[in-house]
């Protein structure tokens, strides 16, 4: 099958419909790139699985070759190339601190991979006492539950969700008043990755505040959908930490930040190697000061350059703006939803649903694996969506309702149920969102079940594809 643009520049591009964004889709590297489907022929791929990763915008990736010619190892180089790489990392630093209201003197600002890599740094560096509860929610994404078990062993307890998917604030109270005195930390989502629901965080962090603990907000899906404002340290409603991932605002280039008070970090790093330390003897260490403590090796200055540029963007295309369009996205998407027989809608819905989430929105086809209904989208329509339980089996088997020793079983087994989730970016369209719900209900169709209960099989990953 020949590539569409196979030929010359420009021959047999797929034109995408215009549609006012906060950020044009011709500002999305790869948003024109033609995909094959089933069957023969090309069609503008569609992507509605942002919540996994967002592609790179085109300022981020001029920033990145503006900056490549004057890479070089940074602080403690005297070369000009040095020099300026050294320019171009702290400036990156304060142009993602600013991005998220943090304090330049009280707040550090620690580059990492991820934000995975963010809150287990944060994890293994925070000052616990030996008997402090650390909470977490029933929302969390893995990587804000699974290190906090880690740290304190039996000592982690989770906020529980309401039916609908929301945070059960109620619960929080409750823990708050049993653990009087013991609680450290709330580690709680920004934004859920799987229903989209977005917790009020200066709201928890001030109930967490007046029982003596502190906050943590893993932003992953937060950063690229809503103002975030860490407040100041004074302020009730303040955010102790933050956490984000430049793969998921625009910037994959392997990097991301965790944001948070000094104060508050162990004396000695993380990860303890080259560039964590003031001075070191056969017997002794003097461990450097923050943020250079907690960033040991070569730093990717290069993915910090990339994150500076992509927020810098965002913030110019207005978060605000970009969360009105988020709302309007996923209430659109959830009514042409809702009036297909067979689709099950999960989190937040109906009058008001979308007002309290990021453009993510989950659900189920009656009598079809949510695999099967990505595999179609995918292979037979050109549209990338999610499907499984997106690193979030407590969520999902709440949403589900699925029992815990079932949870375990069908994993154990080969997989454990969930959904298709479909995730907006600040340059989706009503349009994108059309194409996606014209073939789920196509799908839905006693042929279009038959057809893809005949046709697709799964692997032994578990993946579905066309026999």
């Amino acid at each position: 099958m020949e590539h569409p643009l196979a030929g010359g520049a420009g021959a047999g591009v797929l034109a995408r419909p215009a549609e006012e964004c906060p950020i044009p889709w011709d500002e999305v590297v790869g948003d024109d790139e033609p995909a094959p489907v089933r069957g023969g022929g090309w069609v503008p791929y569609v992507n509605l699985d942002n919540a996994a990763t967002t592609p790179a915008l085109r300022s981020v990736t001029d920033a990145v070759a503006a900056f490549l010619p004057l890479y070089s190892s940074v602080h403690r180089g005297t070369g000009y190339k040095s020099r300026a790489s050294t320019a171009a990392y702290e400036g990156a630093r304060r142009v993602v601190g600013d991005f998220v209201g943090a304090d330049p003197e009280r707040d550090a600002v620690v580059f990492g991979r991820h934000t995975t890599d963010a809150i287990n740094l944060l994890a293994g560096s925070l000052a616990l006492a030996p008997d402090a509860m650390v909470l977490t929610t029933q929302l969390e994404h893995h990587s804000n539950d699974l290190p906090w078990r880690a740290r304190a062993r039996g000592r982690v307890v989770a906020v529980a969700a309401r039916p609908d998917g929301t945070l059960d604030t109620d619960d929080l109270d409750r823990l708050l008043a049993r653990h009087a005195g013991r609680v450290a930390l709330l580690a709680v989502t920004g934004a859920s990755n799987v229903t989209g629901v977005v917790p009020p965080i200066h709201d928890l962090a001030a109930r967490v505040h007046a029982a003596g603990g502190r906050i943590l907000v893993d932003a992953a899906q937060l950063a690229a959908h809503r103002p975030i404002d860490m407040g100041p340290h004074d302020d009730p409603g303040h955010l102790d930490f933050v956490a984000l991932s430049g793969h998921k605002a625009y910037a994959p280039f392997g990097t991301g930040a965790l944001i948070g008070r000094r104060d508050a970090f162990l004396p000695r790093p993380h990860l303890p190697g080259g560039g964590t330390v003031r001075a070191v003897t056969a017997d002794d260490v003097v461990w450097a000061d923050l943020p250079d403590r907690e960033e040991g090796g070569s730093p990717n200055v290069v993915g910090a350059v990339a994150l500076a540029a992509a927020v810098s963007r965002l913030a110019g295309a207005g978060l605000d703006r970009i969360a009105r369009h988020d709302q309007a996205l996923a209430a659109y998407a959830q009514d042409r939803l809702a009036r297909i027989p067979g689709v099950r809608l999960f989190g937040p819905c109906g009058d008001g649903g979308a007002a309290c989430k990021v453009g993510v929105v989950p659900f189920t086809l009656d009598g079809l694996d949510p695999g099967v209904v990505a595999a179609v989208l995918g292979y037979e329509h050109g549209i990338g969506v999610r499907s499984g339980c997106f690193c979030a089996q407590p969520y999902i088997a709440h949403l589900l309702d699925l029992t815990p020793a079932y949870v375990i079983n069908a994993g154990s087994a080969g997989g454990v149920p969930g959904m298709v989730r479909l995730s907006f970016g600040a340059y989706t369209t009503t349009s994108d969102i059309d194409l996606a719900v014209d073939a789920v209900a196509e799908l839905a169709t006693p042929a279009g079940r038959a057809s893809a209960t005949a046709t697709y099989i799964q692997g032994p990953d578990g993946t579905w594809a066309p026999s």
